[in-house]
């Protein structure tokens, strides 16, 4: 079965098709090989498809689709687009949404409990719902309970571990983070390897290491993590990161949750979505020490069968985006239920470039222990950072924090350095910003110069395929001169929960919209 469009030549709207595909292979930094490796097909098919000369199958247009990650070409409707007129000034007050991060990794956490878990106002995003469909095939059940977001998860008695959805999983990298919840659950299961940004290499290796104690062994062959798990080997002395990473201590922590004794676990990020995930465990019944240090001491369970219920705090990342909006276009809003903790060093180092604000009294998140404020922007005019902007382990800088400072330090006067030294690439997707009227020169595939201020002129782009770098291009068309489009925005529905709306509701005019 072919597409055959009722307005359009064929020609005209398979090279259409065509140059969605070729923008969207190259933002992925795939070459034609390596896309036709993917689908089992040859280059020169892939350089027909792009070229508008071959004819497509709906069954080949949703397997792009997956092997691109991409919503560029979907079964029924076209990938969504957004189209933004600017400058904008904007108002208003607006409430932070819970944590991306904390939802996925508590939605992994469940695994842990044969109990229900509700889970309050969980951020509803692609990668929760991909998450979702994982957690439905293996037999457990979901259900969203009404209008706030609030989420129930009750689990079977056993994991149908062998009809895991494989194209769900492999759209997210969350996925990981069943390793260990699922080490107690089986003595052998398979995961297919993760996807989700495309951000470089990223090993997995950090992971391994931090599980090894707890008997487990992951070969990764043909796509697919199989896991070995022995029950004779448990952690013999604390457990020493080699890399202070957020979801490699995650994994430690669920797989030290269900085991029967008392775990070290030493070089632990205490970055927000890590303590939601210890105050959820302490929910549990979980005996969880050192929340919010480097060492945390837990004392597992055997069993965990309770019905619990628990309410992740806001996204420091998104209360960040808001930030960045608000400066960009020099606007006085209201970011209401910021977690200020997590937000300390970027504002300090926002204040240093000039940045006025006023803030409210501290008050306590909805999980109880979570320091938020609201944060009034006021317009002001910014200078360059005196020394590279960079970032570090909590409480340093956010590292998903870190790219809403190119777009910031495009609107101020002077050269500001960025260093992203932890993803292989996504430094590159700034210089996406020149294509609006930025200065971004690459310096090395981890650090970027920032030439301010900037005069931004509407221009049409194709997303990012890193969620970061894709709102960053979004807020600079916020406060471009004329209209911009921002083509293939389902990397962001991975991140944000209606952002293109929330926007609006503060005075931007963005409309989205579909073409094919």
């Amino acid at each position: 079965m072919t597409v055959s469009p009722v307005l359009e030549s064929d020609t005209n709207y398979k090279g259409r098709i065509g140059n969605l595909i070729r923008d969207a292979r190259k933002h992925r930094g795939l070459t034609q090989t390596q896309l036709a490796e993917r689908l089992g097909t040859s280059q020169s098919a892939i350089n027909r498809i792009e070229k508008g000369h071959q004819n497509l199958s709906l069954e080949m247009l949703a397997r792009i689709g997956t092997a691109l990650d991409s919503e560029i070409v979907a079964l029924g409707a076209g990938p969504t687009h957004l189209r933004v007129k600017g400058p904008t000034t904007l108002s208003g007050e607006i409430d932070v949404k819970t944590s991306k991060n904390a939802g996925v990794a508590l939605l992994c956490a469940s695994l842990l409990n044969r109990g229900r878990t509700t889970l309050r106002k969980v951020a509803r995003i692609e990668e929760v719902n991909r998450l979702l469909e994982v957690l439905g095939s293996l037999g457990v059940q979901t259900r969203w309970i009404n209008d706030e977001n609030d989420l129930e998860i009750i689990p079977p008695k056993e994991l149908d571990l062998s009809r895991i959805d494989e194209e769900a999983a492999r759209r997210t990298r969350s996925v990981l983070m069943f390793l260990g919840p699922l080490l107690h659950r089986a003595e052998s299961f398979e995961l297919p390897y993760a996807g989700g940004c495309n951000l470089g290499t990223r090993t997995v290796e950090p992971h391994m290491s931090a599980l090894r104690p707890f008997g487990l062994e992951v070969k990764a062959t043909d796509g697919w993590y199989h896991g070995e798990v022995s029950k004779l080997v448990s952690p013999s002395r604390p457990i020493v990161l080699t890399e202070r990473g957020d979801t490699v201590t995650e994994n430690a922590l669920m797989a030290a949750a269900l085991h029967p004794g008392t775990t070290v676990i030493r070089n632990a990020s205490s970055n927000y979505m890590v303590q939601d995930l210890c105050f959820y465990l302490q929910a549990l019944g979980v005996e969880v020490e050192g929340v919010g240090t480097t060492t945390l001491t837990i004392t597992g369970k055997q069993v965990i069968d309770v019905d619990v219920d628990y309410a992740p705090s806001e996204d420091p990342i998104e209360a960040m985006s808001l930030l960045a909006a608000a400066i960009v276009t020099r606007s006085e809003i209201t970011i209401r239920r910021a977690p200020i903790e997590f937000l300390e060093i970027e504002l300090a180092t926002l204040e240093e470039m000039g940045f006025r604000y006023e803030r409210s009294e501290e008050y306590l998140a909805a999980n109880g222990h979570t320091r938020l404020v609201d944060i009034r922007t006021l317009a002001s005019d910014l200078v360059a950072a005196r020394d590279k902007i960079h970032p570090m382990p909590f409480p340093g800088l956010n590292i998903d924090n870190l790219p809403f400072f190119a777009v910031i330090a495009a609107v101020a006067e002077g050269q500001t350095t960025l260093h992203d030294w932890v993803y292989d690439n996504r430094a590159i997707y700034l210089t996406e910003l020149n294509k609006l009227g930025g200065r971004v020169s690459l310096l090395d595939p981890h650090r970027v110069m920032i030439e301010g201020p900037t005069s931004w002129t509407g221009a049409e782009l194709v997303c990012p395929p890193a969620l970061r770098p894709a709102v960053v291009v979004l807020l600079a068309m916020l406060a471009s001169k004329g209209t911009s489009v921002l083509r293939s925005t389902y990397v962001i529905h991975r991140g944000y929960e209606d952002l293109a709306e929330r926007l609006s509701s503060l005075g931007a005019e963005i409309e989205t919209f579909r073409d094919i």
